[in-house]
């Protein structure tokens, strides 16, 4: 299988400091892929340079075959990779509808916007009720549900989700790993940055834990939760 997302000895960071170091992965077509590590590991600079937010200093960004290293960011969008980022980063005086309708603001996505938009409503039915109202005005949750809305309305082939739990109480929490779930189920290929490691595992298939910029462990979600070394310093298991 071609893998959808592969990314060769990817080296980033923000001026004279380097957040990420030599790092190599790939995500397949129809996965969940989960980045896993603790603050300040380089996880967000991950999403950041494949999303094209922050320049590669060295390393090779490959989409479907296509080297997009150097790619301006707001072409990305366009060429399938949606980023939704830690903090949502709505447009909080627009309305959930306005909000939606700046996701599908590349010109292949406005085509489609209708469909698009009747099957955010269906994912989010919670977005339908709250079309008319001001974004901002939204509990955290719903305004997490309004980010992925407003990413998916782009059409992407890949999603990128930073931390999508932070911030929410434990009860939204199970929700939004069930959104993801329900993602997942709805076709999307999903790249996850989360330090809910417990739960973040139990929705994709794989992981990477990423400590001080450098790829430390791959696997299988399963082979992760059972890892000692992981167990030991994440999830308070001896």
């Amino acid at each position: 299988m071609t893998a959808l997302l592969a990314a060769r000895g990817l080296s980033a960071g923000y001026g004279a400091f380097q957040a990420l170091f030599d790092v190599s992965f790939e995500v397949n077509p129809g996965e969940a892929v989960a980045v896993i590590g603790p603050n300040g590991a380089g996880k967000t600079t991950l999403l950041r340079a494949i999303s094209r937010q922050v320049d590669a200093t060295s390393g090779t960004l490959r989409f479907d075959g296509t080297d997009f290293t150097g790619m301006p960011a707001h072409q990305v969008v366009s060429l399938g990779i949606a980023h939704v980022p830690e903090g949502r980063r709505l447009f909080p005086r627009l309305t959930v509808a306005d909000n939606l309708r700046m996701g599908a603001f590349p010109a292949a996505a406005r085509v489609k916007f209708d469909e698009r938009l009747a099957e955010v409503y269906e994912l989010f039915p919670r977005l339908k009720e709250r079309a008319g109202q001001l974004a901002g005005t939204m509990s955290g949750g719903e305004q997490q549900m309004c980010a992925i809305g407003r990413a998916l309305m782009a059409g992407p082939r890949l999603l990128l989700l930073d931390e999508p739990s932070a911030g929410l109480s434990p009860v939204m929490v199970q929700a939004m790993f069930d959104l993801v779930r329900r993602i997942r189920h709805a076709g999307y290929t999903v790249l996850i940055v989360e330090q809910n490691i417990r739960q973040v595992l139990q929705v994709a298939d794989r992981g990477y834990l990423i400590e001080a910029g450098h790829l430390r462990r791959s696997g299988t979600a399963e082979e992760l939760l059972e890892s000692q070394e992981v167990r030991r310093a994440y999830l308070g298991v001896a």
